[in-house]
């Protein structure tokens, strides 16, 4: 069982940012196309988090063309090359699922005032 934990904490990232549920973030994934690796950037809010250690997962959701688009990312993944806060939101809620059902500007989520 050490093996494994050993394992597991040698892939965990060493800085990580810190950011919440209702906030958007820019995530700056990288993408293999043949031989050639490219950054592809997804802006979105998170509705939600789950687990923990190195299986940590978040849900980033945005509007792409009038469809709803969300993308589930692995924290410590290496394809995840950095995460930006481009601002705080302001919920009461761990889970956003509820946004799925709204359209337009009842789909955004408060700033926070700090």
């Amino acid at each position: 069982m050490d093996l494994i934990k050993a394992f597991t904490n040698e892939q965990l990232k060493t800085e990580v940012p810190q950011f919440n549920i209702g906030d958007t973030v820019r995530v700056e994934n990288k993408i293999k196309e043949g031989t050639r690796e490219r950054i592809q950037m997804f802006e979105g809010t998170v509705i939600a988090k789950h687990g923990g250690g190195i299986s940590e997962t978040f849900t980033v959701r945005r509007i792409t063309y009038g469809c709803g688009v969300e993308k589930t990312f692995p924290l410590h993944s290496p394809n995840v090359a950095g995460i930006t806060v481009v601002r705080a939101g302001k919920v009461r809620r761990a889970k956003l699922y509820y946004l799925r059902d709204r359209v337009g500007k009842a789909s955004k989520v408060k700033a926070q005032m700090n």
